[in-house]
């Protein structure tokens, strides 16, 4: 069928609002009609250049929407239903069944090339050349999306749709990060480095935890006020010069849970040596570099963890923060603004810029 998708055609180039042909659900498929995608810094990784998935791309990978239609073998969903799409998985390797599939031995394969496993483009341009649609198994920077039966999740159809995609990587990250991951503790200490989308949804989650402390670090003092807002008992600069002695005083001696989501190295290092011993460091998103650390700086009992999706099963974890927002104690939605779909180029600049923590794309109006 002929859909409308927001294509990136080379990496330094703006989107293009264009009609692309998308074919039938195969067995284990479905067409979703996408109400509302967020736009996530992952998606502006096919804009490097060498990395795994390359132009012409359809990205988008916070999406939710209505499903339309499915393939014969899909039994846990029906047209009508809707659903929250996630990243893909295939359930069946060592660490999918054992509840982290988001450490899944073929992730990088089915969620970072834009190509599905078995090199089937499902998605052609005008001219008949195929057109990357597998981002995150949805690319979901259109009106309608063709997903896996196992990265959907289905939710309430009183629910408001059109904000709830970012609850499938982002929010899911930030909040997976604190509640799965590092499983943060009622009356522990905890900071985050960056306020964005993964860092606020960090500090809700964080609060929800009963942390006592939480800290938030950011350059943006809009963001500090909001993480305040959102939680946060400390917000400091993360430009200041006493930085790390700041966020030890206000842990009495270190904090036990620290998060990155910057990548930075000099901030990472900051954030393991702002623990107290036995504390653990989370690390999300692209690293930018070598990460070079003093020999001691591990040695009285400090962790460091590479997290990915907040290592969250997200058929469990994204109903509970739907639970929890219901009942007022993870307000995600204040992070959200919304934007036609042809207005993509804005709403990725209003990120890169920090304008707006998370946008939320609405292809179909």
């Amino acid at each position: 069928m002929e859909i409308t998708a927001a294509v990136l055609r080379a990496p330094d180039a703006a989107y293009r609002i264009e009609k692309v042909h998308l074919a039938e659900p195969g067995p284990e498929e479905m067409r979703v009609r996408i109400v509302g995608a967020g736009f996530c810094h992952t998606d502006v990784l096919p804009r490097v250049p060498g990395f795994l998935a390359a132009p012409p791309i359809i990205p988008g990978h916070e999406g939710s929407g209505i499903v339309e239609a499915v393939g014969s073998a899909v039994i846990d969903f029906a047209p009508g239903d809707h659903v929250v799409l996630s990243f893909d998985s295939c359930r069946a390797c060592t660490n999918c069944v054992s509840a982290h599939p988001a450490y899944c031995d073929t992730f990088f394969a089915r969620n970072l090339t834009g190509a599905r496993l078995d090199g089937v483009s499902t998605v052609t341009d005008e001219e008949g050349l195929p057109v990357a649609a597998a981002w995150f198994g949805q690319s979901s920077f259109a009106t309608h999306s063709l997903v896996s039966q196992r990265n959907a999740v289905k939710v309430d159809p009183t629910l408001p749709l059109e904000l709830l995609g970012p609850l499938g990587c982002g929010i899911q990250t930030g909040a997976g990060s604190v509640l799965v991951a590092l499983s943060v503790t009622a009356g522990s200490s905890f900071v985050v480095f960056g306020a964005g989308g993964v860092g606020l949804s960090a500090v809700m989650a964080a609060k929800v935890a009963g942390a006592t402390t939480i800290i938030a670090v950011d350059l943006n003092p809009a963001r500090r006020e909001l993480a305040r807002e959102l939680g946060a008992t400390h917000t400091f600069d993360g430009g200041q010069q006493d930085l790390l002695e700041a966020i030890v005083e206000a842990t009495a001696g270190g904090a036990q849970y620290a998060l990155d989501t910057t990548g930075i190295p000099s901030v990472i290092t900051t954030a393991i040596n702002a623990l107290r011993p036995t504390g653990t460091c989370g690390l999300v998103g692209v690293q930018q570099g070598d990460l070079v650390l003093d020999p001691a700086a591990l040695a009285v009992g400090r962790n460091v963890m590479g997290i990915l999706e907040g290592d969250a099963v997200p058929q469990v974890l994204i109903p509970k923060l739907i639970a929890l927002w219901a009942s007022g104690r993870f307000p995600f939605d204040k992070l959200i603004k919304t934007f036609p779909l042809d207005h993509i180029n804005e709403a990725e600049q209003a990120t890169l810029n920090g304008d707006v923590v998370k946008p939320v794309l609405l292809p179909n109006p």
